[in-house]
């Protein structure tokens, strides 16, 4: 049995979906006005162990992840201007070249950490038609009401808005230090904004209410509600998500329908730099793209992230970053020489799966794989049963399993000439030599039993 905790009944429970052997999960997906940083990628790798837990247990697994390609406002609400607007004015670009660019990074991110394709990745401005018709069903049932700058949903009409943050109405209101303008309470959001006179957008569309463009939160109902039916069986995102985007979404969703648009609402934390926030502002935002240069392999960082629990905060540090990388890399060497697939090892496969069916614990499940190294068992079977374990690692393992590292003649002699460099206390010319080594893409690890070459 998989046990989930369900932000919503704020308790572990069992997962059982709507359909047997299947499972619908909508994930949100990035806006694309930018390069997705370490901490976005965290979701999205969440995402991934959950959805590869699943099938790992059997279930058929559709996954949806939206483009946000309009609609977000840099206010995370109803203020400022739109993300991609800033993209635009930033680059000189048209929104619909910036949101292309973004994409293509974004999607370039997902290979290089091994996150599995969802099986659709629908786009905002792709879907104006079912946004629309969702806004108008909204204000047919009376959640809706109109201003000289949009259409908002009336949260005052929603008796149970606020259930996925726990706060009641009146002390999400009383909590909201903002100007309200036309709207009638600080909470209700934008269904559909008004272009405005000062217009300077490229993305816009006509509508019941007048031209303009639809709010952020509306375009994942639609879409999931289009691509997943509603309810559906999981609904994943980042804790930013839960006062505001996430409560937003369940509204439009009961106001359309009267359903729940999700049976289960999952929620990672976040990722801490040095325990404090990423941001533009303080300078320690980091890409994949910016790891590589720094000499990490992606697949470092998903190891990395698999060690914390995903409901915890987990700090990231430069020397953290880089011992999951020299424990990656251990596994990768000692695995080389493993013999091929056979048989298997029921007993910690059995403990590998009952750690990710317990909320996804993945640092327990860690623990279990190198117990397997450890063990006293042939190596064929180690390798069965780590390539069934890598099914849900994504660590690529398959790509080193036994295939030994071979090392061309002309670096060994290299690497002996430094290592009695070495002996000779002859630094310098043993820092050249590990240049010269480097630079035929290998490396030099020195240990008391001798140098370990392996690739760079």
């Amino acid at each position: 049995m998989i046990r989930l905790y369900n932000t919503l009944t704020r308790q572990k429970e069992d997962f059982s979906p709507i359909y047997e052997g299947k499972v619908g999960m909508y994930s949100c997906g990035p806006t694309v006005y930018w390069f997705a940083h370490i901490g976005n990628m965290r979701s999205f790798l969440f995402a991934d162990v959950l959805r590869r837990t699943l099938e790992l247990n059997g279930y058929e697994v559709k996954q949806v992840m939206n483009i946000t390609d309009v609609g977000h406002l840099t206010g995370d609400t109803d203020d400022g201007e739109d993300k991609m607007i800033v993209a635009m004015k930033r680059e000189g670009k048209t929104s619909y070249e910036i949101a292309e660019f973004y994409t293509r990074a974004f999607m370039k991110d997902l290979m290089a950490l091994n996150i599995k394709s969802a099986n659709l990745y629908p786009k905002a401005t792709d879907h104006i038609a079912e946004q629309i018709e969702m806004i108008q069903s909204i204000e047919k049932n009376g959640f809706a009401y109109k201003t000289t700058d949009g259409v908002y949903f009336d949260t005052s009409k929603l008796a149970d808005y606020g259930r996925l943050s726990g706060q009641k109405l009146e002390d999400k209101k009383s909590g909201a230090r903002v100007e309200i303008g036309e709207k009638q309470a600080a909470t209700d959001f934008a269904l559909w904004k008004f272009s405005g006179s000062e217009n300077d957008r490229d993305m816009e569309w006509e509508s019941p209410w007048g031209t303009g463009f639809p709010g952020w939160h509306i375009e994942c109902s639609a879409m999931s509600m289009k691509y997943l039916e509603v309810p559906f069986d999981i609904h994943t995102g980042g804790v930013d998500h839960i006062a505001v985007h996430h409560e937003n979404e369940i509204a439009q969703t009961m106001g359309a329908e009267g359903v729940l648009e999700a049976n289960t609402w999952m929620h990672n934390e976040f990722l801490t730099i040095d325990h404090g926030k990423m941001s533009k502002s303080l300078g320690n935002l980091f890409t994949v793209d910016q790891l590589e240069e720094k000499g990490f392999d992606p697949l470092a960082f998903r190891y990395f992230v698999l060690g914390g629990h995903y409901r915890s905060k987990l700090n990231f540090t430069f020397e953290a970053l880089e011992s999951a990388q020299n424990a990656l890399h251990k596994l990768q060497e000692i695995i080389r020489e493993w013999d091929a697939p056979e048989g298997q090892c029921a007993e910690l496969e059995d403990a590998f799966l009952e750690a990710l069916n317990d909320d996804l614990n993945t640092s327990q499940a860690l623990a279990v794989v190198w117990k397997l190294v450890d063990a006293d068992i042939e190596t064929s079977a180690k390798s069965r049963t780590l390539l069934w374990m890598d099914r849900v690692l994504g660590l690529r393992l398959d790509t080193f399993l036994g295939k030994p590292l071979l090392i061309p003649s002309n670096v060994q002699l290299l690497v002996n000439e430094r290592e009695q460099a070495r002996i000779d206390k002859n630094w310098d010319r043993s820092d050249v030599l590990r240049v010269q080594i480097q630079e035929q893409g290998f490396q030099v690890e020195d240990t008391e039993d001798g140098p370990v070459i392996k690739l760079l």
